[in-house]
């Protein structure tokens, strides 16, 4: 039996397990009972009705949240020529090319959390795929993470670009941002969220789409979300 820290069971005392609250009830709730020192991520959980052994409903992608993550992302790229110098130019933390690569290879070296590559580079990165696979840096053209214009994929990381996929139960989980944000801006990351899942629809997908929604913070007791809170 799965055992609570104190603070934990304190804040859940604030909450009804029963109820549905309202975006503006949640955003209140997701911040007073956050139970970190430190300032808390809050993440949300959509269930969806999707049959994860088929493959046209498996759901992966990025959008770029209305007002960050809270989070700095160090972002290499995998570029050459024309693309690396424009990727040094938009900010990306490291650039290159079979170099970069081999470093991963060789050094183990992952002190970068996106890897933003050229399709021409994905059969050298195909390479290390074993490597970059697990640990859920294998760049992506579903995600954003392959690209011809990796400028802009640096500028959207930096601006607050997160990836979602499925978990193998029909969760998906994203970040919204940090119990520090006031809750307008919580609230807006988290609808424009709600709403992006809700247009990858698959159109396989039969009757209730999204079941249900829910957030939390870091360590945080889970709040259960009226569904009616959101344009879907």
């Amino acid at each position: 039996m799965r055992k609570y820290s104190k603070k934990y069971v304190e804040a859940s005392k604030d909450l009804d397990k029963n109820k549905n609250y309202s975006l503006d009830e949640a955003m209140k709730l997701v911040k007073s009972t956050a139970v970190t020192k430190f300032d808390s991520s809050v993440e949300v959980a959509i269930k969806l009705n999707i049959d994860t052994k088929k493959a046209d409903q498996q759901l992966r992608g990025s959008l770029v949240l209305p007002n960050g993550t809270g989070k700095t992302k160090r972002v290499l790229v995998i570029a050459k020529g024309e693309q690396a110098e424009a990727a040094k130019k938009a900010g990306a933390n490291f650039v290159g090319d079979a170099d970069m690569i081999e470093k991963i290879e060789k050094e183990n070296w992952f002190d970068f959390d996106v890897i933003i590559a050229t399709p021409d580079m994905m059969p050298m990165l195909g390479k290390i795929g074993k490597i970059l696979g697990p640990k859920g840096l294998m760049p992506n053209p579903k995600t954003g993470t392959v690209t011809p214009n990796v400028a802009k994929a640096v500028e959207d990381v930096n601006k607050g670009m997160i990836t979602y996929k499925n978990d193998s139960y029909g969760n998906v989980h994203v970040l919204v941002g940090k119990v520090s944000f006031d809750e307008t801006k919580l609230a807006e990351n988290l609808s424009f969220v709600v709403r992006t899942i809700a247009k990858s629809k698959p159109a396989s997908v039969k009757g209730t789409y999204i079941q249900n929604i829910s957030i939390s913070s870091t360590m945080g007791p889970g709040i259960k979300l009226d569904k009616n809170s959101f344009d879907i």
